[in-house]
C-alpha cells in the first residue's frame, strides 16, 4: 500500500539529503526540494493545504516522481530544468535551459515595492536588460499596474521562454519584448533600469557545482573578472536615464570587484531573507 503524501515527502528529504546535490536553483536545502518535487508531482500549489498531504498518490504519480526524483540525483540536473517550473516573487514561471533559473534577490525587493530604495510612485517607464525567463520585468509588471516595461535580451532563444511566461501572464500588452545587445535597438528615456547580468568570472565558473554546468553559459560568465558587461552597462547607461533616474544591477560574486574598481557612490541594497550583491546607483553620479 503507498503511503500518504505527507510520509513521502519525508522519504523523499531523506534520500536527497543521502546526496552530494548542491541546492541553490529556487531551493536551498533537501526539505525544500523534496517539497518542491512534491508539489510538482502531484501538482499542488503553495502554501499547501495539509488535507491534500493525507491523500494517496496513485500509481502513476508514484512512478513520475520515483522518475523524478532518480534523474534529480544521478543527472545532478536542477530540479525547475526537470518539471519546467520556476517560482519568482510567488508567480510560476515556465523555464528550460534557454534561460537561468530565477533566483535573484531583487524578488525580496520587487515583494517590498522597492522600499525604502525607490519611490515607486515616481516611476513610469522601465527597462530590463538580460530578461532571461522574464521573471523580474514580468513579476513588476504584475505588481505594479502602471508601469510601463521593456525587457531586452541578446538571446533569441532566452526570447522565446520570456514570449511564453508573458503570453501565459497575459501581459503582452504590458511588456514590450526587444532582442538587443544591452542598449542598442533601444530609444527612449527610462525613470528605473534593471538588471541581472552575466558576472561570474571565468575561474569562478569553472568551479561552480555541476548543477551550473545545465545553466547557458553566457547568462553567467563574464571575462577574467566578471566585470564585462557591469562595465559596459555602467558606461553607457546614462544616455537612457531620466535626470532622476535610477539604475539597479546586480553584482553578486562581482561585487568586490566592482567597489575596487568603480570609484562611484553605490548603496548597497540589504535583504531579510538572503542574498546579497545588488547596487543602486543614480543617473545623476553616472554622468
Amino acid at each position: 500500500m503507498h503511503s500518504k503524501i505527507f510520509d513521502i515527502l519525508a522519504e523523499v528529504e531523506e534520500l536527497l539529503d543521502r546526496e552530494h546535490l548542491f541546492y541553490g536553483h529556487g531551493t536551498n536545502c533537501a526539505r525544500d526540494e523534496a517539497l518542491a518535487m512534491v508539489l510538482s508531482v502531484f501538482d499542488l500549489n503553495y502554501p499547501v493545504d495539509n488535507d491534500l498531504l493525507s491523500l494517496l498518490p496513485s500509481s502513476e504519480q508514484w512512478l513520475d516522481l520515483n522518475e523524478l526524483l532518480s534523474q534529480r540525483i544521478f543527472t545532478k540536473m536542477p530540479l525547475p530544468y526537470l518539471t519546467n517550473k520556476a517560482y519568482f516573487c510567488e508567480h510560476k514561471f515556465f523555464v528550460d535551459d534557454r534561460v537561468l533559473i530565477p533566483r535573484s534577490p531583487i524578488a525580496e525587493l520587487i515583494k517590498n515595492n522597492l522600499e525604502p530604495w525607490v519611490n515607486i510612485k515616481r516611476v513610469k517607464k522601465v527597462l530590463e536588460i538580460g530578461t532571461g525567463s522574464g521573471c523580474i520585468a514580468l513579476s513588476m509588471a504584475m505588481k505594479f499596474p502602471h508601469l510601463e516595461i521593456v525587457a531586452t535580451d541578446i538571446s533569441k532563444r532566452a526570447l522565446e521562454v520570456a514570449k511564453i511566461n508573458t503570453k501565459a501572464m497575459k501581459l503582452e500588452n504590458r511588456v514590450k519584448l526587444i532582442k538587443a545587445d544591452l542598449f542598442t535597438n533601444l530609444s527612449g528615456c527610462f525613470d528605473l533600469i534593471i538588471s541581472n547580468p552575466p558576472y561570474v568570472a571565468r575561474e569562478i565558473f569553472e568551479n561552480l557545482p555541476t548543477e551550473y554546468s545545465f545553466e547557458p553559459q553566457k547568462a553567467l560568465v563574464a571575462g577574467e573578472n566578471g566585470l564585462d558587461f557591469i562595465s559596459r552597462i555602467l558606461q553607457d547607461a546614462p544616455p537612457f536615464l531620466n535626470d532622476d533616474g535610477v539604475l539597479i544591477i546586480e553584482a553578486g560574486v562581482a561585487s568586490t570587484e566592482v567597489e575596487r574598481v568603480y570609484n562611484l557612490p553605490f548603496t548597497w541594497i540589504s535583504f531579510e531573507h538572503g542574498g546579497e550583491g545588488v547596487a543602486l546607483i543614480e543617473a545623476k553620479h553616472l554622468e
